[in-house]
């Protein structure tokens, strides 16, 4: 992997942490929107009076159009500028949120998500190039992607304790409107304390339109390929004809970047055994974790009646755990191990956790003996394993190329979260299927037969938690063999920085 560039003369701008609150705020927000709202969707769907055909959409608008302009967005925070682009997504991020807020029927509702997805694409990739270009310095690197790792993967957990927070006692559109409070803090906050480093050279690209135009349509339909699939099963027609298409975009996008003089995704970027390695570790992760939020969600509302707000704190030591893992374990020794060292033992931590998942019971919750360690273990693993990919990912990228590399490490949670949440769901409710199907001869009246569906549902579960504890098995092994970088992240500029001569 290359060393990283950085200008010269720059010396480092001393308003950078308070700065970083901000960025990290911007995320916070973003990371959010992905779970905040799917406690609130039964109390919208009754107050709106949407189908329940049409009620994915509040969910798929916004995915769709997250996942399909990332890479777009991530070029339009280079070309522009990172914190034009930041304040640029805040307000329209903040102004859709209200729309959404205020919505008075279903098409307005989703209109506003997906405008929330797009305002987001160009958001997430500009917080995070900024914080590729304001920490440079090893271990300052190092604790700046900590806090911002803890953000991007506990995030979606903190959603959804403030979902059920905000729907239990206000009302499901506040689910909507806290993203205007957050907007107005985090937008004074790039105005007053992020100053964006100049750049090291005047090289201005060219915004690649038809890369634009089959990368996004090609993410997209991964993104609702995969939803449908979650949905309408994988043999649906239209599910297997938008992978088909997905499949026929991305690969004509891969053509046409290596053809086009000014392209959307430099090949590059992605070309880097290292960083491609980071990827797929931050994609593959996603799909298991995703898995476990929504298989444990059902399993503390559907199966053992906690309200909103009990399932939501129910996540508070996978947080935990995310803090410990991202701040005090990988931020600690990112600058005094190679990075497969911290990913290997952080995907094989998480998959203890996913395996120690699959003992729930649809008699008792176990949460004290169960559901909380695994957590704990979990969120630690997964901690790790974000802060370190995220790091690895954007160490070493050209500053010109800074904006769409931070939008290929969005891109693989997207994918990742959109394959997890089909994959999984799809093997648990087949076993679950199967499961009711075998023991049908047991059902004597109406109390077995919601005990019999309450035990299937907890045995697909359990089957979906070993897959994704296989899942993270997996990204151990990839890390292992992929990842190649023999030194710590930062180790070759400390020993350039110790043997400069003094000016």
């Amino acid at each position: 992997m290359s060393d990283p560039v950085v200008l010269p003369s720059a010396d480092p701008d001393p308003r950078r942490w308070k700065a970083l609150v901000f960025i990290c705020l911007a995320q916070l927000m973003v990371v959010l929107d992905g779970t905040v709202v799917n406690i609130a969707l039964p109390d919208a769907k009754a107050d709106l009076g949407i189908s329940t055909a049409n009620q994915q959409w509040v969910i798929t608008a916004y995915a769709l159009a997250f996942g399909g302009l990332l890479l777009f967005g991530g070029r339009i925070a280079d070309l522009w500028g990172r914190r034009r682009a930041l304040m640029t997504g805040l307000v329209g991020f903040a102004f859709a949120s209200a729309l959404g807020g205020a919505a008075v029927n279903e098409g307005m509702l989703f209109g506003a998500r997906a405008l929330q997805g797009a305002f987001g694409a160009l958001l997430a990739p500009a917080a995070l190039s900024l914080l590729t270009v304001m920490f440079t310095a090893p271990k300052e690197r190092a604790r700046a992607f900590g806090i911002f790792g803890a953000i991007a993967g506990g995030g979606a957990a903190v959603g959804l304790l403030l979902g059920g927070l905000l729907t239990q006692f206000l009302d499901w559109r506040w689910t909507m409107y806290i993203n205007v409070v957050f907007a107005v803090v985090a937008l004074f906050g790039a105005i007053v304390e992020i100053k964006e480093p100049p750049r090291a050279d005047d090289h201005t690209p060219r915004l690649d339109i038809p890369g634009v135009i089959l990368g996004g349509a090609g993410l997209a339909l991964v993104v609702y390929g995969f939803s449908r699939a979650a949905e309408k099963g994988w043999g649906d027609t239209g599910t297997i004809s938008c992978l088909i298409a997905a499949v026929v975009l991305l690969a004509a996008f891969v053509f046409w970047q290596t053809r086009s003089r000014h392209p959307l995704l430099p090949l590059r970027v992605v070309a880097d055994r290292a960083r491609g390695g980071a990827y797929l570790s931050v994609a593959l992760a996603v799909i298991a974790m995703f898995g476990s939020f929504l298989f444990l969600t059902l399993y503390m509302q559907v199966v053992h009646h906690y309200s909103p707000l009990s399932a939501g704190v129910a996540f508070l030591p996978m947080v935990f755990g995310m803090l410990v893992g991202s701040t005090q374990i990988a931020a600690r020794l990112i600058t005094r191990v190679p990075p497969r060292y911290l990913l290997v033992p952080g995907a094989l931590l998480g998959a203890c956790g996913m395996l120690l998942l699959s003992q729930i019971s649809a008699e008792s919750t176990r949460y004290w003996s169960v559901v909380f360690p695994a957590l704990l273990l979990l969120g630690a693993g997964m901690g790790t394993v974000f802060m370190t990919s995220i790091n690895l990912a954007t160490y070493g990228v050209e500053p010109r190329d800074a904006g769409v590399a931070s939008a290929m490490v969005n891109t693989s949670q997207q994918v990742g979260g959109a394959v997890g949440t089909a994959l999984l769901n799809t093997i648990a409710v087949n076993v679950a299927a199967a499961y009711v199907t075998d023991h049908m001869a047991s059902v004597r009246g109406p109390a077995d037969v919601a005990a019999l569906q309450a035990q299937a549902m907890v045995h697909g579960q359990s089957i979906g938690f070993y897959v994704a504890a296989a899942i993270l098995a997996g990204v151990a092994l990839e890390a292992g063999l992929l990842i190649n970088v023999r030194r710590p992240i930062g180790a070759a500029d400390e020993a350039e920085a110790v043997a400069a001569p003094a000016v």
